[in-house]
């Protein structure tokens, strides 16, 4: 039982963790042990004594560490999924930004790289380089991220940037395109120009809600092919299928979670409504009287996409399959009692199978909340942790579990095969 908000921390992975050495002495550990070490006792708020709690104080929209942004334009080079989305570099000086002109058309403390700098963009350096998605409808200025991120910014050791999902963070879209749980391409292009532009910087991954779901997917498609070295995944919904029914069946979670996820993508498209009428065939009126996420996704992510319900995108978008692919070092951070990303979703028996994956669950947090006496988040503190032990002190190239990178699942005695990222609506490769 919880006291005075102590909430309790438990960790789930395979019975045997993925063996890694440290980088000063070779001693050598594991995964288990490093999460374990990095993830700090959670002390919350007792007057946010619940979920709910928790996560309605989100909505008091404190200000958080600031943090400064540069915008680069990507126009997306997959033939399919064209178009033009938005990633928000970190500013290491923000005294340099001082004097310039803010941009009212992009979010606080945000402005476009100038001609100049993009001609220069590129370094030899060998700064970790951290790779941010955010939740639905969100951006590089949510409060909960920059909690999380801050901290490795002021420190002068990390550079980040964050992906905006296509809409997102007053960013434009070009063609009919918003975005959707299995969206992965723009992250992929995104590390792709990372690895070309940067070449000595190691890559870490870190993801928030929605944003979490992508990375996971993300990394589960590409299994040892992806140039990450390790990543943090935060308030994962999962198995999305699962976590609407469970919103849909209470009172508060229809009539305010489902309404409040609603409302923001509906003034989403509402922002991109000419766009919508233009590419695509939506009935952006009918779109823009819904209340509810699963009205919308029922009207937009279908006829989009292809879906015959939205309950078979929530299925096929769902990352809980992934996470038994994923083949670089993953900490996954949810609270128990989130009302959003429900614990009835949470993948214990999938974690428990995958020797590089750890997932951390705690009794309170809420949804994104995990708010301290004082108004701190506590979920910033296991994320910085496990990053910069990741980063500086384990030794990533000492990986030992080749009995695992290429695992396959299946029956080969019954000539079955089992694909964890398989998906039911087929994707033509990008040549």
């Amino acid at each position: 039982m919880e006291w005075f908000g102590r909430a309790h921390i438990n960790f789930t992975t395979s019975p045997k963790s993925l063996g890694l050495k440290e980088k000063k002495d070779g001693k050598e550990t594991n995964l288990l042990e490093i999460c374990r070490d990095t993830v700090p006792p959670c002390q919350l708020n007792p007057l946010l004594f619940n979920g709910h709690a928790q996560t309605m104080w989100t909505a008091t929209k404190s200000h958080g560490p600031p943090l400064h942004y540069r915008r680069k334009i990507f126009e997306a080079d997959h033939a399919e999924f064209n178009g033009s989305f938005a990633v928000d570099f970190a500013v290491t000086d923000p005294e340099s930004l001082k004097d310039q002109e803010a941009d009212e058309t992009l979010p606080p403390r945000t402005a476009y790289f100038t001609e100049d700098e993009l001609s220069t963009l590129g370094s030899d350096d060998d700064r970790p380089m951290l790779v941010v998605l955010h939740g639905l409808s969100g951006g590089s200025h949510e409060v909960y991220l920059r909690y999380a991120i801050a901290p490795l910014i002021d420190s002068g050791k990390w550079e980040a940037c964050v992906v905006n999902s296509r809409g997102c963070a007053n960013s434009k879209i070009t063609t009919g395109l918003l975005y959707n749980a299995r969206a992965t391409w723009d992250v992929r292009q995104t590390i792709k120009w990372l690895t070309k532009t940067y070449p000595n910087r190691p890559l870490f991954g870190l993801g928030f809600s929605l944003g979490a779901c992508i990375l996971t997917n993300y990394l589960g498609e590409e299994g040892t092919a992806t140039p990450l070295k390790a990543a943090v995944v935060v308030a994962n919904p999962w198995a999305l299928h699962i976590s609407s029914k469970m919103l849909q069946s209470s009172l508060i979670g229809h009539h305010i979670y489902q309404r409040v996820l609603g409302n923001a993508m509906r003034a989403l498209s509402s922002r991109h409504k000419d766009e919508l009428d233009k590419y695509t065939n939506i009935d952006t009126d009918h779109l823009l009287s819904l209340k509810y996420l699963y009205e919308f996704d029922r009207a937009y992510q279908c006829p989009t996409w292809g879906y015959p319900t939205e309950e078979a995108y929530y299925r096929d978008a769902s990352s809980s399959d992934s996470l038994l692919a994923v083949r670089v070092p993953l900490l996954a951070l949810n609270a128990e009692d989130d009302p959003i990303a429900s614990r009835l979703a949470l993948p214990y028996a999938e974690a428990s199978t995958n020797p590089y994956t750890v997932l951390c669950t705690t009794s309170l947090g809420g949804h994104l909340g995990w708010f301290e006496v004082g108004g701190g988040r506590w979920h910033g503190k296991p994320v910085c942790n496990f990053l910069n032990r990741m980063a500086f002190e384990v030794d990533l190239d000492s990986i030992n579990d080749n009995a695992h990178s290429e695992r396959t699942y299946g029956n080969p005695k019954h000539g079955t095969s089992f694909d964890p990222t398989r998906r039911k609506m087929h994707v033509k490769l990008n040549k």
